[in-house]
């Protein structure tokens, strides 16, 4: 399980965000500091402990604007570390989740703070620290039929049922759905693992389709395409068969 420091100069603010982390039980532990000082001080007490040590820091969901060092000065120095711990970034302001990403931060978290969405940083931070631990159920259920997506500083939840394909752009996808698309920072294959269920299947190394949203298979001059609405998406060989026996599958059904 997670241990996590959450770190913000507003002691109402960081009692609001250590109480829900606390309520989360994939967290074993989340401590506070109230600026860079205490923060940067209990940090280099965890990795001179050692990873494995019961004080150790897993995560550090850490604010911007804090008097002395921001967040974004921490994030710097702890980028000089060997092992550093992973990085929230959890702020008011949206104008900095450029630099944030570009320091390799996991997740940044818009103020307030809502339950719903710290869940989904704690469960971005879990998978890539290889933790699994139980998840709430509510959290859970909305993690499989819905994905968070922000806009302008508001977090929607989208179906997963509204989406007819993505699209790999680097680390992260571009979900289509009839209304528009959206950029979300989760990778292709972890899409992959987690709509399997949902009836979605690989069809190239770009691209996630629906099943149910194909309107049309072609095959011309030995490459074959996949049109699901006014998108005609390639079908590369390696996942040919597999997108074949799925829709003959369905068909019989």
């Amino acid at each position: 399980m997670l241990r996590v420091l959450a770190v913000d100069d507003e002691a109402p603010a960081l009692e609001e965000l250590l109480y829900l982390l606390r309520s989360d039980p994939r967290i074993r532990s989340a401590e506070g500091a109230t600026g860079a000082t205490d923060a940067l001080r209990l940090i280099g007490s965890a990795l001179d402990a050692g990873p494995d040590d019961e004080q150790g820091v897993d995560v550090v969901f850490l604010d911007i604007h804090m008097a002395g060092l921001t967040g974004l000065d921490i994030a710097r120095l702890l980028a000089g570390f060997a092992r550093p711990p992973l990085i929230v970034f959890v702020t008011a302001h949206e104008g900095f989740a450029v630099q944030a990403f570009d320091l390799k931060a996991v997740d940044y978290v818009l103020k307030p703070v809502r339950r719903e969405r710290l869940a989904e940083a704690v469960r971005r931070v879990a998978e890539m620290t290889g933790e699994r631990g139980p998840a709430l159920p509510e959290v859970h259920e909305s993690a499989a039929a819905h994905i968070a997506v922000e806009l302008g500083g508001v977090t929607r939840f989208v179906a997963v049922a509204d989406i007819a394909y993505a699209e790999a752009q680097g680390d992260y996808a571009r979900l289509h759905t009839d209304s528009g698309s959206h950029l979300v920072r989760v990778p292709l294959s972890t899409l992959e693992d987690r709509w399997r269920a949902h009836g979605f299947v690989r069809v190239h190394r770009s691209h996630l389709v629906a099943l149910a949203r194909i309107d049309e298979l072609r095959l011309e001059a030995g490459s074959m395409t996949v049109r699901i609405g006014g998108a005609e998406l390639p079908v590369s060989r390696r996942h040919a068969r597999t997108l074949r026996d799925q829709l003959l599958r369905r068909g019989g059904r």
